[in-house]
């Protein structure tokens, strides 16, 4: 199948373009954190050119517990969305849970993401793929990489051909994910832009009890073994204090850190297309 570029903004992921990033924090906090967080990342990315998308979620639906945190609500979260977008001139995407919420959050965002735990399910991929807007969907820990030709094909159904597949790791036996990088290219063989989460692919599900853990140590580690085969985009969840974060703070990167590991990447992208 001849790659497919989806193009997002002024963004163009797949083919030989180089790497973008969507990259955020976890879960919505307010629109001040918002902004803080929008600044930082774009003044990362400035020094190499990167562009990026801004990812945040307004609603966490898939915790480990039900006292933890998920997050500020639709109505919100995509106010505050909106805002980054006008604000900072770049594409946003949240997580959409329900097919009802689909066609209210394509108003705001850009991008649509599809959580692991939801990628099977029809309903929702149809609702995301009718409203148009580019679909980021993340490759269930269950699923094989080429499982995920079947999961595209609904989305295109609906004649909609802004489609990222994401690989976010496999679960490994209890509380545990590994990334097998050959799922990468195998993915790619569906002609369909391929986004690595090197974020999530290093999370402990459930590893801390009530919460999910993580090794975010390793995060340029697999980020840059991602970029040496040659994925399209990076997906990145950052934070200036990732320790005390609502959700997800063992597998985020510091926003100070960020700049330094794009850098980085950036080089290892070059390289593998021989930009």
């Amino acid at each position: 199948m001849t790659p497919t570029i989806v193009t997002i903004g002024d963004i163009a992921i797949g083919g030989q373009n180089p790497i973008s990033l969507i990259c955020g924090p976890c879960q919505l906090e307010s629109l001040d954190h918002a902004r803080m967080m929008a600044d930082r990342i774009a003044t990362a990315c400035a020094p190499t050119g990167t562009k990026f998308i801004f990812k945040a979620s307004y609603d966490k639906a898939n915790r480990s517990s039900i006292t933890t945190q998920r997050g500020l609500g639709m109505e919100k979260g995509l106010e505050i969305l909106g805002r980054i977008r006008d604000e900072f001139g770049v594409p946003v995407l949240t997580d959409v849970h329900e097919p009802g919420h689909c066609a209210v959050a394509a108003e705001v965002c850009d991008v649509l993401q599809i959580p692991a735990f939801l990628c099977r399910q029809t309903d929702l991929l149809l609702a995301a793929g009718e409203t148009g807007k580019a679909v980021n969907v993340k490759k269930g820990q269950f699923l094989a990489p080429w499982d995920m030709k079947n999961v595209a094909e609904k989305v295109a159904s609906t004649g909609n051909r802004q489609i990222l597949l994401c690989e976010r790791g496999t679960s490994f036996g209890y509380n545990a994910l590994v990334t097998d990088f050959r799922g990468l290219p195998k993915m790619a063989e569906t002609g369909w832009p391929v986004v690595f989460d090197a974020t999530h692919s290093v999370q402990q599900p459930g590893g801390l009890g009530g919460s999910s853990g993580g090794q975010r140590e390793y995060v340029p580690v697999l980020a840059r073994a991602a970029c040496a085969v040659g994925v399209s985009a990076l997906f990145i969840e950052t934070h200036q204090d990732p320790d005390n974060a609502p959700s997800d703070g063992p597998n985020m990167v510091p926003v100070d850190q960020l700049a330094a590991l794009i850098g980085t990447l950036r080089a290892f992208d070059s390289l593998a297309k021989g930009l």
